[in-house]
């Protein structure tokens, strides 16, 4: 095709997180920007269900950290986050439960600082020094290093980001980051929970990531009302007024290309014509769209990639109240390395496994019956596990026990009026995910940065690629981030 100008009709799969970013940033430099989208609505793995009885169900993300990211998406479009929902801060921001007692993580950072040096002596100016490097890192990571397309290192070569090679400590790993810092195994435990979900055990992971303590703990965990799916909403509706068009229940089923350009896409068998191809859909199931030939990575290339987590999620609607259990809570009764071993090395159910409750109930009246909780429990697992329901059951009732021992109640496995579970098959059917994983690749230091596969294809050069399999890695706010990479990126594609 060809306009005979700069204006583009450009195709974007998905609407999570990245494909919104995309849209929103494509259709806004004066591009046509049509979205498909195999489901009835938009979010991805951030999507929302509701019950008849009355509980709403967001079905991923629950943290709301970096809001300063968030809400740069929404400045870009001359909006705020207030312009679409309310968002409260959570206090406590969350519970970490050990086999002996438990930490409440409170709202403020000088509180936070002071549960510190009242765990261990001296670790209040340690926690200030930490968090003060995890600032840098921050405002210069989020700011400038994970905002290239990654195309090459001479992406890097800025004084600021050569000036700051040392200080972002990205040869260091975590692991030994923390312990630098303090020695107390509850405070460690504290400092890594943040990156078990960028996709590898802390030893494996850049210490550049403790900006992620510092974009949750120092900026405060959030929650928006109505649930996280308002993010979802407020970002379709921002793309909308960019003049973005949505095609729900359309599943695309071919990429068609010719004489190295994507000339069409072919969506419930029917074909569609486009300039460029922006995939936010799992970048491995987006390659088989395509001819082996022109695919930026084989099979071989993806069996060596190094994955995040899958999970087993159960949306649970418990009648009654909890009262001791708070919004979030993180159950590390077990040791995490043992945990860890088996998402990574071992490949199977975790015997002594460490999971997540969210309850947001607690904050938000809208999202259970009167009197009533609504529970979202999560477990990581090795991707590619085998997950039929009755381990997922085996596992639920062990997840709720130790709620039960946290929390003083009994028998709440009897006052569930509502489950529902999600697993490493359902990732698979749902969103084409690779071996069912949920969470992207890992942020290993082999993965980050250009290491990543490409947002460009070799081969084809009008198509694209965005998400949490290229940069700047998993997480909403990069998720964010990427789709505003890729829909840049693409505005500059001359068309031939």
């Amino acid at each position: 095709m060809n306009r005979g100008s700069s204006r583009k009709k450009i195709a974007v799969i998905g609407s999570g997180f990245s494909g919104l970013s995309a849209a929103a940033y494509a259709a806004k430099s004066g591009n046509e920007v049509h979205v498909f989208e195999k489901h009835p609505q938009p979010g991805g793995r951030a999507r929302q269900f509701k019950t008849e009885t009355g509980y709403v169900f967001d079905m991923g993300p629950s943290w709301y950290w970096m809001p300063d990211i968030i809400e740069g998406f929404f400045a870009d479009f001359g909006f705020k986050v207030s312009d679409f929902f309310k968002l409260v801060s959570l206090d406590p921001q969350f519970e970490m439960v050990f086999s002996e007692e438990k930490v409440t993580v409170p709202e403020k950072n000088e509180d936070i600082r002071e549960l510190f040096e009242k765990i261990e002596r001296g670790a209040g100016k340690k926690y200030d020094k930490f968090m003060q490097s995890a600032q840098f890192k921050y405002e210069v990571g989020m700011k400038d290093f994970v905002t290239k397309p990654c195309y090459n290192w001479f992406e890097f070569a800025s004084l600021k980001i050569a000036g700051s090679a040392v200080k972002l400590n990205l040869l260091s790993d975590f692991r030994k980051y923390v312990s630098g810092y303090f020695a107390d195994p509850k405070l460690r435990s504290l400092m890594e929970f943040p990156v078990i979900f960028l996709g590898a055990s802390p030893q494996n992971i850049p210490a550049l990531y403790s900006l992620m303590n510092y974009g949750g703990y120092v900026l405060g965990t959030k929650y928006p009302m109505g649930g996280f799916y308002q993010l979802v909403l407020a970002m379709k509706e921002v793309a909308e007024k960019q003049g973005v068009t949505f095609h729900f229940n359309h599943d695309v089923q071919k990429i068609n290309t010719e004489n190295g350009k994507v000339n069409s896409i072919t969506a419930n068998g029917k074909d569609y014509e486009f300039d460029a191809v922006i995939a936010s859909s799992d970048y491995h199931h987006t390659e088989t769209l395509i001819p082996k030939s022109l695919r930026n990575y084989n099979d071989a290339y993806w069996k060596t990639r190094t994955f995040a987590p899958s999970c087993l999620i159960y949306y649970l609607g418990v009648k009654g109240k909890i009262p001791h259990l708070k919004h979030h809570t993180l159950f590390f009764e077990n040791d995490l390395d043992n945990h860890v071993d088996c998402i990574y090395l071992n490949k199977k159910w975790p015997s002594k496994p460490l999971f997540y409750a969210c309850c947001p109930s607690k904050t938000d009246p809208d999202v259970a019956p009167e009197g009533c909780e609504n529970l979202f429990l999560l477990l990581p697992l090795a991707p590619g596990i085998h997950d039929e329901e009755s381990l997922r059951e085996k596992y639920l009732r062990e997840m709720l026990g130790r709620i039960e021992k946290h929390t003083g109640e009994t028998d709440l496995i009897s006052r569930i009026e509502y489950k529902r579970s999600y697993c490493v098959s359902d990732f698979i059917s749902d969103y084409n995910a690779y071996q069912g994983n949920a969470y992207g690749l890992s942020n290993t230091l082999s993965q980050t940065a250009v290491l990543k596969p490409k947002i460009k294809n070799r081969k084809i050069r009008n198509l694209f690629y965005t998400g949490q399999l290229t940069v700047p890695g998993p997480g909403v706010p990069p998720s964010v981030i990427s789709g505003k990479i890729v829909g840049i990126e693409v505005s500059k594609l001359k068309i031939k």
